[in-house]
């Protein structure tokens, strides 16, 4: 049966004062798990992104999270990964010429998990922000294929091999835009973002960092500088930062530890977001 003029006129209204809501994951190596955390919050909420953004674990995430995945089915994919697994996705690179890692075995890992492999078939829109490493400036993927985009912004430096295509190399997306709201923002009328760059203490007894602490630590410090700068001329209207303290970057065997941790920052998040909506219910468009 058809719905009448009236009916149709309220729906069209309805869309109307409808907020677009905009989700930023940020990088932050494994306490990007965390991610999860906050998507459950959003799925228990009921609240579905309009447009996601991502950088390194955040574009990973953020690329499930746009295929269809919920937090909970994140959850238990990561609860079944044993050590076997991981020794698999530990692809050392015999010559170290680029990296320690070639980064296939993450690669396959990818396509075993994620039901889609293109940016065309994804449910939520999403951009993954990669680094052009000889123009050193940021690219910003959103169409073709989506395993391809979110390798590249998952290289780390050192860690793991930079991907090519043609004659440009691409590496982590943290090294430009670690939090990348700003790519999203006159795609949403409210916009969430969440910073897993966690907070660093010394070492009982140890001061001095150790040589590799002192490079990833020394990358992240860039990267927290990055955002401080970009936050003084334009902020997100939801920004979270949970403590996440010195969870290392490759430090993935304890998201259970990292999930859990951020229980806090949930509850905060998901309150200001009913906030946020609750100055803007749908009976407004009612004019009261």
């Amino acid at each position: 049966m058809p719905l009448c003029n009236a009916t149709l006129a309220i729906i069209k209204k309805i869309k109307t004062y409808m907020k677009r809501i905009g989700l930023t994951l940020g990088s932050g190596g494994a306490k990007g798990l965390s991610h999860i955390a906050f998507i459950q919050a959003l799925d228990e909420m009921g609240i579905k992104p309009s447009i996601i953004s991502g950088t390194s674990i955040g574009a990973i995430i953020g690329a499930f999270y746009a295929a269809g995945v919920t937090g909970k089915q994140m959850q238990k994919i990561l609860s079944r990964v044993k050590f076997r697994d991981i020794n698999k996705m530990m692809d050392f690179s015999i010559r170290k010429n680029s990296a320690m890692l070639k980064g296939d075995g993450i690669e396959n890992f990818f396509y075993r998990h994620i039901p889609v492999c293109f940016f065309s078939d994804l449910e939520i829109p999403l951009k993954i922000v990669a680094t052009d490493f000889w123009n050193r400036q940021e690219v910003v993927l959103d169409s073709g294929d989506l395993i391809f985009a979110m390798r590249a912004s998952m290289s780390l430096p050192v860690i793991f091999k930079p991907v090519q295509t043609g004659s440009t190399v691409l590496m982590d997306g943290g090294m430009v835009n670690p939090l990348p709201y700003d790519i999203i923002r006159d795609q949403c009328d409210i916009l969430i973002a969440i910073d897993v760059s966690g907070e660093k203490t010394p070492r009982q007894h140890a001061n001095m960092p150790r040589m590799v602490e002192s490079i990833m630590s020394s990358f992240q410090i860039m990267q927290a500088s990055i955002v401080q700068n970009k936050m003084k001329t334009s902020s997100p209207d939801i920004y979270i930062k949970p403590m996440l303290r010195n969870i290392r970057v490759l430090n993935f065997d304890k998201y259970e530890e990292i999930i859990s941790g951020v229980k806090d920052d949930v509850r905060r998040f998901q309150m200001e977001l009913d906030q946020i909506l609750s100055k803007n219910k749908i009976f407004s468009l009612f004019g009261k």
